[in-house]
């Protein structure tokens, strides 16, 4: 959900706008300082690296230490990101609402969430305390109290977020009874919490007495599963339900984590009680020590540090440089820098944003046709979730358990191939249509396209950073963390040769990834939590049996699995649909590999190829399609969105053509990692 910080309505009172303006003032601290975790995480994965391989001392303690401030910078920004309501959520059926409706959906979105923050947090403050009474401890070498940490953490972020929830809610009320009944709810649940803190640490006493007399009225709730038999009704029509659930969810806008996080709670009550409500938590904590997620926000902050050191503008110009007499030169030139840029940042997002903002004014400028010039930038961005070091690679090759850098390997030949179609197809339809694009040399003086060495420079420095981390994870030599880590470090060298190292720009990286990294681990979060329980019910056993029960050819089971993530692609985002489908679709292909006439080692690699292409199609594709609307933020205010939805439909057809090679000729993909693991 995105929109302006919340503000107390001019209706509600003063000590009221006070506490509103306080809780506003906790989040933006809590999430700025959380900010600051990711630059330390890198500087301990480059110290760790170093010691290694330079000194050949090892250290003890940089994992876990590392684990344990990143978990904490996702958790901890979940206030920040409230605050500027920047969850992700599918917003089209909220705006076609009125006025009225409008309201009533942000206001019963915001309930679910409370709702679901706080069974969350209530459900992992035993845990918690638990193991703060133990000083509950890894058991590794190093042995130190991460386990206490991040259940804390997960208990005080899970709080933050809903005491920025409930702001939300107060800071939108229209009346006095609506602000009542909220703040009553507020304080009915903390006091529920106070008691259960109270009375872990001192037994049965007037505060438990009381809590279990207030909420005693509740208890029907635990029964209500057993009262409809839930299990008699079998998994297939509760596969039903949970998903017209989430869908009925996402009409109202909520955001999709909310959404998976309902869900979960539901199923997890209905299918085993209250006490159902610790498999969520323990889904959601066993996240938070998942290593290689790491990787994700080292990433983005390489990337946000490269980007706002003017590199990208700095490669394009280098790039004019060679561009010649090329007709479509400088459209060529865009998609040789994309390719570049999706190899510095992994994020498309801020690729596509980077080259409309340099790219389009100047192909523009030049007479290139709109159409040609933004299908370019659309298509070309996208590269950036395939070629590594991709984050929708990263988050599947953790949800399917295959080796990040084999899923790297993989995606260079298809990625390689697509910019090779795109290249093509510029050469042959501006030789075939010449007033599509006139030539750069004849527009351009010469002073415009010479670059300074300091530029130059700094651009060879940053294709060398990345020829480096990812030749680092193909060698062998680190793991993809660990070459995040250094990829940081490097980025931060990279700016100061081109003399835009300071820290107001650090501090603007920082801040751009914990709101990229905070708006999406809730998400994830909630969808691990939810695949978690579905598995636990048979879910999963359910649906490979659905797929490998039926009598048709392996192939068109595959093909189908396509089918689906298109059809989720219409209306759910990416990292939501990784973690619904990925669990239950990587099993069985990796159980249909020897009719495929494939090894099942590689099999779950291979359609991590197909699943990260046919979300290059998602991201282009209509009505969603958030590769259109990146550009139409910073296009020409006479650009309309349906002209870029024409604009990437010759480039949608490319990428088809270029998931059916991979389908047909495995080997494309699969070459490279078997020859470089051999």
């Amino acid at each position: 959900m995105s929109g302006a910080p919340v503000r107390a309505s001019a209706a509600a009172p003063g000590v009221l706008s006070r506490a509103l303006a306080g809780v506003g003032h906790l989040s933006r601290v809590s999430g700025l300082a959380s900010g600051q975790l990711y630059l330390l995480c890198a500087l301990i994965t480059t110290y760790e690296v170093v010691m290694r391989y330079a000194f050949n001392s090892p250290t003890q303690w940089a994992f876990e230490i590392v684990m344990t401030l990143c978990a904490t910078a996702w958790l901890m920004s979940s206030g920040y990101v409230t605050l500027g309501r920047r969850h992700i959520g599918i917003t089209v059926f909220l705006q076609m609402a009125p006025a009225k409706g409008q309201r009533r959906m942000r206001f019963f979105s915001q309930c679910a969430g409370f709702f679901a923050l706080y069974m969350l947090a209530e459900s992992s403050l035993d845990p918690a305390l638990l193991a703060v009474r133990q000083v509950e401890r890894s058991g590794s070498g190093f042995n130190p109290p991460m386990p206490m940490i991040l259940k804390s953490v997960l208990v005080l972020g899970a709080l933050l977020y809903l005491a920025q929830i409930s702001a939300n809610l107060l800071a939108d009320a229209r009346s006095r009874t609506a602000r009542t009944v909220i703040l009553a709810v507020v304080a009915l649940c903390v006091f529920r919490l106070i008691a259960l803190t109270v009375e872990f640490y001192f037994g049965d006493n007037f505060l438990a007495a009381a809590n279990k007399s207030l909420f005693s009225v509740l208890s029907p709730i635990g029964e209500f599963g057993k009262t409809i038999e839930i299990r008699s009704y079998g998994i297939g029509p509760v596969t039903i339900f949970i998903v017209a659930a989430m869908l009925a969810l996402m009409a109202t806008g909520m955001p999709l984590g909310v959404v998976t996080l309902v869900v979960s709670i539901g199923c997890a009550i209905l299918f085993f009680g209250p006490k159902g409500l610790f498999l969520v938590s323990a889904n959601v904590y066993g996240l938070l020590e998942k290593y290689p997620l790491v990787a994700v926000p080292l990433f983005v902050l390489m990337g946000s540090i490269l980007e706002r050191s003017g590199i990208a503008r700095d490669l394009f110009d280098a790039m004019a440089v060679v561009g010649g007499n090329l007709r479509g030169g400088v459209a060529v030139q865009t998609t040789v820098v994309a390719l570049v840029l999706a190899a510095m940042t992994g994020i498309m997002g801020g690729e596509i944003v980077m080259l409309g903002l340099v790219a389009l004014p100047q192909m523009i400028r030049l007479g290139y046709d709109r159409k040609l010039a933004m299908g370019v930038i659309c298509a070309s961005g996208s590269l950036a979730t395939l070629i590594p070091p991709s984050i929708v690679m990263i988050v599947y090759a953790l949800a399917a358990q295959v080796s990040i850098g084999s899923l790297f390997l993989a995606g260079v030949a298809p990625g390689l191939l697509l910019g090779g179609f795109y290249i093509l197809y510029i050469l042959v339809v501006c030789r075939l249509r010449p007033g599509l694009a006139p030539v750069a040399a004849e527009s351009l003086r010469v002073e415009e396209r010479q670059i300074s060495r300091e530029r130059l420079a700094a651009v060879s420095a940053a294709v060398a950073l990345i020829a480096i981390v990812m030749g680092s994870i193909y060698a062998g030599v680190a793991s993809v963390t660990e070459s995040a880590g250094v990829g940081v470090a490097g980025a931060m060298l990279v700016a100061k040769v081109r003399r835009q190292l300071s820290w107001e720009m650090l501090q603007g990286a920082v801040r751009q990834t914990m709101v990229t990294v905070g708006t999406i681990i809730w998400l994830v979060l909630g969808a691990v939590s939810l695949i978690g329980i579905y598995n636990v019910i048979g879910g999963n056993s359910f649906m490979r049996d659905l797929f490998t029960g039926l009598d048709v050819h392996p192939l068109t089971v595959i093909l189908m699995m396509m089918g689906v993530l298109v059809i989720l692609g219409t209306f759910m985002e990416w990292i939501a649909i990784v973690f619904i489908t990925v669990p239950i679709f990587a099993p069985v292909v990796v159980g249909l590999a020897p009719d495929l006439g494939m090894d099942p080692s590689w099999a779950a690699v291979w359609f991590g190829v197909l699943f990260v292409m046919n979300m290059q199609i998602y991201f282009l594709s209509p009505p969603f399609g958030p590769a259109c609307f990146w550009l139409k933020s910073v296009a020409p205010k006479d650009v309309t969105l349906q002209e870029i939805y024409l604009s990437v439909l010759p480039f949608i057809a490319l990428q088809i053509l270029g998931v059916a090679l991979i389908v047909i000729f495995p080997e494309i993909a699969l070459f490279l990692p078997k020859l470089l693991s051999g």
